[in-house]
């Protein structure tokens, strides 16, 4: 399994929220959710309207953990949920498939095909590193560092045990180390 990069790039993060705003926008509100809130795929995947229509805070019991969370909802997320969920069902899920389960159920996209709209997304703009499900998160946490710089706030919303975890998982580290090699010179001294 290939490790998954943060979007350094703001904007390929542009170019990408138009692009697949344009082509489906049940995608795009699915990267801007993946990009505002940080959480893992296989949580978003399961929310529904009721969790964000109308509402400043997303409830939920992260899967992988089985803690309970709560999120601030960013205004500009909200302005997207208002607008994608004005003529949707509470019940309904928020990112439904047009694929229904053996028992004529709707259901969500699968984290397979969440991963492809990332991925065509990403072979559209030739973007080289790669890019999964995870890159969500990580551009989350990356970004949310390069505003902040407050990496024990950022630990605690991605729920990571140490901080030294957290730098590495949204490629801080890596940038540092890089920055500094590429700094060395012999021919300065």
């Amino acid at each position: 399994m290939n490790t998954v990069e943060p979007i350094r790039d703001w904007k390929l993060i542009l170019d990408i929220e138009d692009y697949l705003k344009a082509k489906n926008y049940r995608d795009y509100v699915l990267f801007m959710t993946g990009i505002y809130l940080g959480r893992r795929i296989s949580d978003m995947l399961e929310f529904r309207v009721r969790d964000v229509k109308k509402k400043e805070y997303i409830y939920f019991r992260e899967g992988k953990t089985g803690k309970e969370a709560r999120l601030a909802i960013n205004e500009e997320l909200i302005k997207i949920y208002k607008e994608y969920t004005k003529d949707m069902k509470d019940y309904e899920l928020l990112f439904e498939s047009r694929q229904r389960d053996k028992n004529g159920k709707k259901t969500a996209i699968t984290r397979q095909r969440a991963w492809q709209i990332l991925n065509e997304a990403a072979d559209y703009f030739s973007y080289k590193d790669n890019i999964g499900c995870h890159s969500l998160r990580k551009t989350f946490g990356y970004w949310l560092y390069q505003d902040t710089k407050d990496a024990v706030a950022i630990k605690d919303l991605l729920n990571h045990s140490d901080i030294s975890v957290t730098k590495r998982y949204i490629g801080v580290t890596q940038d540092s180390k890089d920055s500094i090699v590429r700094g060395l010179s012999f021919k300065r001294r």
